[in-house]
């Protein structure tokens, strides 16, 4: 099962394995949103290609970290995958 959002005229589809992630990283003390994840994929600070067809879409959170997203994209769609 995947859980889907919508944004704009595309779909946004978290699996459950990226659904969960939410709930262990609010475990180790790092709260992160549905948005929060959208907007890093949506305008990253940066993407890295090299592991196509996944992206991996990264912004600084603060001066010492930063929030990593795996997605991939089907036609209009993305899936997203995991984020640490």
């Amino acid at each position: 099962m995947s859980f889907v959002a919508r944004w704009s005229s595309t779909m946004i589809i978290f699996t459950r394995h990226a659904k969960e992630k939410f709930l262990v990283l609010k475990y180790h003390g790092f709260f992160f949103t549905e948005r929060f994840i959208k907007n890093i994929v949506e305008m990253p600070d940066v993407v890295d290609y090299s592991r196509k067809p996944l992206f991996i879409a990264q912004r600084a959170v603060d001066a010492r970290r930063v929030v990593r997203v795996v997605y991939k994209r089907s036609g209009e769609d993305t899936l997203i995958i995991t984020f640490y």
